[in-house]
């Protein structure tokens, strides 16, 4: 199995995940071959994750998540359980919908900006996603209170797909202080070694 990666947070969830399921992968770092056509004939789109176990081909960090998960066998995408499963692809759906949408603005002016070296972080263009950020944090909240991670009960790739960006809370400057749910979930998180340093050496 390959997966190309760059340090980003689509690539840091599958990083993440095969690290924490143990599988066995060979970690293409992809900066600067992403738009070559050796790669665009894997991936279409030119971005990473995509990976590649034998005949099969995958973009997206979802599905690819997905995939690891049944080939370890494991539950953190509950490919038995159709309930489980529409419970966590809610969860997926909403962060692609919702949640990277309010938090991705503070992830790009702080995270992004200074991994690719791009320009310092334009704070003045943050005030105005403050109430997006904060409508949806709140929703976040009030379902974390009582649990102690996103979906079923226990640690599902759901949890990886809406902490990605919102791991970088403090350096991005996400006004997530009051929603102490929130913060406790992702310091829980932060506890799992694979989620605290995915990358490959």
């Amino acid at each position: 199995m390959k997966i190309y990666w760059i340090k980003a947070q689509a690539p840091r969830r599958v990083l993440a995940l095969a690290k924490h399921l143990g599988l066995d992968a060979e970690f293409i770092e992809s900066n600067g071959k992403m738009k070559t056509p050796e790669y665009a004939r894997l991936n279409p789109n030119m971005k990473a994750p995509t990976m590649v176990d034998g005949d099969v081909v995958l973009w997206e960090a979802s599905a690819i998540m997905a995939y690891l998960c049944i080939k370890a066998g494991s539950d953190m995408w509950p490919a038995n359980n159709p309930a489980e499963q529409v419970e966590v692809l809610r969860w997926l759906s909403w962060n692609d919908q919702h949640w990277a949408k309010a938090v991705g603005d503070f992830y790009f002016e702080h995270i992004v900006k200074a991994t690719f070296h791009i320009g310092p972080p334009d704070r003045d263009a943050l005030p105005d996603k403050v109430p997006e950020l904060k409508r949806f944090a709140a929703v976040l909240d009030h379902h974390l209170e009582g649990r102690e991670f996103v979906a079923c009960q226990r640690l599902t790739i759901a949890d990886f797909q809406l902490a990605a960006m919102a791991h970088y809370w403090r350096e991005a400057e996400m006004p997530l202080q009051e929603f102490r749910q929130v913060t406790r979930w992702l310091d829980r998180l932060a506890q799992i070694p694979a989620w605290a340093d995915p990358w490959p050496r």
